[in-house]
């Protein structure tokens, strides 16, 4: 439903309707998105990589590219598993040396054969619905790195769970490789902020900047924002 048909068939002020669809969105009963909400996405079975790739591909894009201004000039990052940090991968420029920390098979193999990048594959479990590995090998081997930004995706944004994903393991190595930067920027597009998926990764307190594109709902961006982040929209 829009917002603008249901303040037409309820004779209230669009501002109105924007406030319940808020606080209907906080219960759960709905997901807010540009211009209106859709109903809110039960926890169901996890995508594989290759549905999710093509799912808001040009958004993913436009996300990717902005991504890029959060690199260093040199030294080290993470690339966390995803459809958009594989394309942020694959976009990495030439000008610059930089080491590059992942545990997903993609990533990995968008970079392997770059003459300017530092490639560190982390081993351990490799999940078939996300090719990334987990496990406590995966997570023993983080413990001993420490990078400049961790380039971060996700399944689900929310204020009051911050970042989540399905898959209890997928959520314990995304904590670490967080926890192993020393800044975390998070890649997701809007279809992402207001799903709560099982598995609780971090609060949004642990995140410094999200990227995200202009599907997004403004106040529900608002309300990230005031709740640690700093969102970019492109």
């Amino acid at each position: 439903m829009d917002v603008a048909g249901l303040a037409k068939e309820l004779a209230v002020t669009p501002e109105t309707v924007r406030r319940d669809l808020t606080a209907l969105e906080r219960r759960g009963v709905l997901r807010r998105v540009h211009g209106g909400a859709i109903p809110v996405e039960r926890l169901g079975v996890e995508p594989d990589v290759a549905d999710r790739e093509v799912h808001a591909a040009a958004e993913k894009e436009r996300i990717a590219r902005a991504a890029l201004e959060e690199l260093p000039d040199g030294g080290s990052v993470i690339i966390d598993a995803g459809t958009t940090t594989v394309r942020f991968a694959q976009l990495l420029p030439d000008d610059r040396e930089l080491l590059v920390v992942t545990h997903s098979v993609p990533v990995a193999a968008a970079l392997v054969s770059r003459p300017n990048i530092s490639l560190h594959l982390l081993g351990g479990i490799v999940r078939a619905r996300t090719l990334a590995a987990v496990g406590e090998w995966t997570t023993s081997q983080i413990d001993d790195v420490f990078a400049d930004v961790a380039f971060m995706g996700t399944n689900g944004i929310s204020v009051e769970r911050g970042l989540t994903t399905p898959d209890m393991a997928e959520a314990g190595v995304k904590r670490s490789l967080m926890a192993a930067a020393r800044r975390t920027v998070v890649l997701a597009d809007h279809t992402k902020f207001g799903r709560e998926d099982f598995a609780r990764v971090a609060p949004l307190s642990d995140v410094d900047t999200i990227v995200t594109d202009v599907g997004l709902d403004a106040e529900l961006g608002d309300d990230i924002e005031n709740a640690g982040p700093r969102v970019v929209v492109v």
